[in-house]
């Protein structure tokens, strides 16, 4: 198989499968907006294993490629031309939809449309947005949000500056992001052999065989097929019940409620969930459910005694969730310092070689990357100035631009972490570098247009139940050995980019213009508001350093030190750190239970039928976080020619 392999990839990338790739990044550019906001179903941008990819990276393989080789043999696409295909999707997946291009364009739309006598933003809060930062048109902003009276043109005019001004920091961070993740990819994936496992589904797919075929062996196993028949089957019926009264929906959920309602428990079954924990290393899986449960006692507890937190930060920091939320996304976040500046610290010797390179002729260690170490050190500091510059320029004080950067990337490097090691599709923030910010130094030191400017920053760095890292960073995995090829794929990262920026804040125009943004789904009018709601509540309260928050700080920091210590020092010990950094979030309110069923399915397989038994049962796992994907693009598919709208299969 590796000699099959390297043939393949020998045959190199074409220009075909680059067009191919730039039509599909297409088609999500475009198809993400419309699903999630006209057709308001399956959002397949909605975590950061990027589902509307995987999906069609399926069709390709399975649909596409069997019939070019029964015209042509020599037509097939290599294993190096599909990932590189399935890369571009990924990345233009993480733009187009919640990662950047849902959130971004109503925020810089909702202080015209939703400022009203009651909150005063016209006078509080306008004069402190800079002139270049959103389109400056209330009547243009109206027809945004109402629709256009028919045969009224778009104004393309009003939203030029603002756009060019935000795709210049979008580009910037970007570049911080590609060069990151090449820098830190020998560390992660040679010395501490994370296993990447968003990555074992495309892999999977594209895998050849010793003799070369035009179906793929992923498409030949039975019992692939039988675990993608089973989300597909489920989630089915549920979707039929919106065409077919009779047919009832199967509910995969269940919560009750704990200290009086206080706290919930919820149960829910999600077969991605349970697949992507099935590939997982079982201590890492453990430590989650675990900690998740210790979580839920620490919260019936602190309730009942009366620790409780009123702090009132930005919805995405969650300390509006509950009494003891805001005492959590404290303890996450200092577990997430810790845990960052640790992990950067173990990879100390790898990262001064890497430095050394900006200096040295000879010796080199880089040949096997996308980008020479120099570039990528480059790239990270002229990105980082960029982005300073504007941040600044956008009414944050220089000082408090670098305490935001530095939370900001602590909390996208801690969530990559967590991504390719414990698979977690949608891993979420406790608290967001905004709410970092305000919180540790207060409000009153950044002033009403500092923290309208940290406000701002949620349109990329809010919610981030997908965002560039995480797929950036499975993409170089998976891209690895193929850096022959570094111009062209480095090329096509950039086309994806563009094309998922370009073309998802287009398609939104549009979509909006044509069908009036008042009629999507409720959380548009949420991140519309977000910003200026959280820079309003502090320029009528301002606040100074939230002390307890740095006590909760500190306390998060202790136990995450503790245990990376105790795993590194106890050979008996059973807890993985990752498990209490995600404890925190409420994102595993929702999947705990999945990955509860899939750490004890994958001990007792390898208890009574061994590592063979594993790798059998492997494939019909991978079958079931494919089939998800799947059902979603299916029945989005067949919502859009048949209208039906709120067809909606979860995927977070």
């Amino acid at each position: 198989m590796d000699a099959a392999r390297k043939s393949a990839d020998r045959a190199g990338i074409s220009v075909r499968a680059i067009l191919v790739g730039a039509v599909l990044c297409g088609v999500i550019a475009v198809g993400l907006p419309y699903g999630e906001f006209v057709l308001n179903g399956t959002q397949l941008g909605l975590n950061s294993s990027t589902p509307a990819a995987f999906f069609l990276l399926f069709l390709l393989v399975a649909l596409v490629q069997p019939l070019l080789g029964l015209v042509r043999r020599d037509w097939l696409f290599s294993r190096a031309e599909l990932l590189s295909i399935a890369v571009m999707m990924m990345i233009t997946t993480a733009i187009a939809a919640r990662g950047f291009i849902s959130i971004a364009v109503p925020i810089l739309t909702g202080i015209f449309y939703f400022a009203s006598p009651e909150n005063n933003w016209e006078e509080l809060l306008l004069p402190h947005v800079p002139t270049w930062l959103i389109p400056y048109d209330a009547q243009a902003i109206q027809g945004f949000y109402e629709g256009l009276p028919e045969g009224e043109a778009i104004p393309w005019g009003v939203w030029l500056e603002p756009l060019l001004w935000w795709l210049l920091f979008m580009a910037a961070f970007y570049v911080v992001v590609v060069c990151a993740m090449v820098i830190l990819r020998r560390q992660w994936m040679d010395h501490e052999r994370l296993l990447y496992p968003l990555t074992q589904v495309p892999l999977g797919m594209v895998e050849d065989a010793a003799t070369p075929s035009r179906v793929k062996p992923f498409l030949k196993n039975p019992a692939m097929w039988l675990g993608l028949a089973v989300p597909f089957a489920l989630h089915g019926v549920n979707a039929l019940s919106h065409y077919y009264e009779f047919i009832g929906r199967i509910n995969f959920a269940y919560s009750m409620p704990l200290a009086h309602d206080a706290v919930r428990f919820y149960l829910r079954f999600d077969c991605m969930w349970m697949g992507l924990a099935y590939l997982v290393n079982a201590n890492i899986t453990f430590s989650l459910w675990f900690f998740y449960l210790l979580v839920k006692a620490e919260e019936v507890i602190f309730t009942r005694i009366g620790i409780l937190s009123t702090e009132n930060l930005d919805i995405f920091s969650h300390t509006f969730e509950g009494p003891t939320m805001g005492l959590l996304s404290h303890q996450t976040m200092g577990a997430m310092i810790v845990m960052v500046i640790l992990g950067l610290w173990t990879a100390r010797v790898h990262l001064w070689r890497v430095v050394q390179h900006l200096w040295r002729r000879e010796g080199r260690s880089d040949g096997e990357e996308l980008l020479s170490y120099r570039t990528a050190i480059l790239g990270v500091v002229l990105g980082l100035v960029v982005m300073s510059l504007w941040l600044w320029r956008s009414g944050l004080p220089l000082w408090a631009v670098f305490v935001y950067l530095f939370g900001a990337f602590v909390i996208f490097l801690a969530l990559t972490r967590m991504i390719v090691e414990a698979g977690l599709a949608a891993a979420v923030q406790g608290m967001s570098g905004c709410g970092f910010l305000i919180s540790s130094v207060g409000s009153s030191s950044l002033g009403v247009a500092g923290v309208l400017a940290t406000g701002m920053t949620l349109a990329w760095a809010g919610d981030l139940l997908v965002f560039m890292m995480a797929p950036c960073a499975n993409g170089i995995r998976m891209l690895h050995g193929l850096s022959r090829y570094k111009r062209r794929i480095l090329a096509m990262i950039g086309m994806a980019m563009a094309i998922g920026l370009v073309g998802g804040v287009c398609t939104i125009l549009v979509l909006s213009y044509h069908y009036g943004a008042n009629n999507y789904h409720g959380s548009w009018a949420w991140f519309a508001k977000e910003p200026f709601r959280v820079a309003q509540n502090f320029a009528l309260n301002p606040t100074g350093p939230n002390w307890d928050g740095w006590l909760w700080n500190g306390v998060g920091a202790a136990i995450m030190a503790l245990l990376i210590w105790a795993r590194h020092h106890l050979l008996w010990w059973p807890f993985h750190p990752l498990g209490y950094l995600a404890s925190g979030t409420w994102i595993l309110n929702s999947v705990w239970f999945s990955i509860f069923l899939a750490w004890l399915v994958k001990a007792l397989v390898l208890k009574y039928t061994g590592p063979n038994g594993y790798k059998a049962t492997r494939w019909f796992f991978l079958g079931m976080v494919l089939g998800q994907f799947v059902a979603g693009g299916f029945w989005m598919v067949v919502d859009g020619f048949t209208g039906m709208t709120g067809n909606r299969i979860r995927m977070f």
